[in-house]
C-alpha cells in the first residue's frame, strides 16, 4: 500500500470535479501542494470515464428527442421499469443475503449444544443445525443468482456498440428484453 494522502477524501473530490471543469493538473498541484503527476494518476482514469459516462448520456438523450413523442414516452416508461426491477431485484438480494447470514448464525450457535464425543446422542439439535443451514442456502440463492447474472451480462458484453450506433430498434429490443 502507499502513503497516505496527504489531502482529504473530499479535496481530492473537488480537484477531481476541477479538472473536469478544465483546470490543469498543474494548476491543481500548485494551489494543494502536490505534484501534478500525484493528480493525473489519482483522477485522469476516473475522469476519462465519468465523461465517458456524460457523452453517453448527452447521446442517449439526443436519441431519445430525436424519437417521436409516444416512442419517447414509451422509452423512458420502460427505462423506469428497468431501474425499478433493478432496485427490486437487489432489494431483494440484500433481504436474502441477510436472512441467509441470519440463518447461517443460527445454525452457528446451535453447535455449542452437539456433544463431540457422542455426536448422535445430539440427533435433534443435529437435524436443527441442518434445517438452518438448508434454509440458509436456499435464501442465499436470490443474491448468488443475482451475481452470477451480473458476472455473465457483464461477460456477454465485450465490447458494447455504442449508443449512437444503435438503430432505434436495437435499443428498444434491448429496452424490451430487459423489461420482459
Amino acid at each position: 500500500m502507499g502513503r497516505k494522502s496527504k489531502l482529504t477524501e473530499s479535496q481530492w473530490v473537488e480537484i477531481e470535479r476541477r479538472a473536469l471543469d478544465g483546470v490543469t493538473y498543474r494548476a491543481l498541484g500548485k494551489e494543494y501542494g502536490v505534484a501534478w503527476s500525484t493528480i493525473q494518476n489519482r483522477v485522469s482514469a476516473r475522469a476519462k470515464e465519468i465523461k465517458s459516462v456524460a457523452e453517453q448520456i448527452v447521446s442517449t438523450e439526443r436519441r431519445i428527442m430525436a424519437l417521436p413523442i409516444s416512442a419517447q414516452i414509451t422509452a423512458q416508461n420502460l427505462a423506469a421499469k428497468l431501474r425499478a426491477i433493478s432496485d427490486n431485484l437487489a432489494s431483494a438480494a440484500h433481504y436474502g443475503a441477510m436472512t441467509a447470514h441470519r440463518l447461517s448464525g443460527l445454525a452457528h450457535g446451535q453447535l455449542d449444544k452437539i456433544d463431540d464425543a457422542s455426536p448422535l446422542e445430539s440427533a435433534a439439535t443435529l437435524k436443527g443445525v441442518a434445517v438452518l443451514t438448508k434454509m440458509a442456502n436456499e435464501a442465499s440463492t436470490i443474491p448468488l443468482n443475482l451475481l452470477a447474472a451480473n458476472k455473465e451480462a457483464v461477460k456477454d458484453l465485450g465490447t458494447p456498440k455504442k449508443l449512437e450506433e444503435m438503430t432505434d430498434g436495437e435499443l428498444l429490443a434491448i429496452l424490451e428484453e430487459k423489461d420482459s
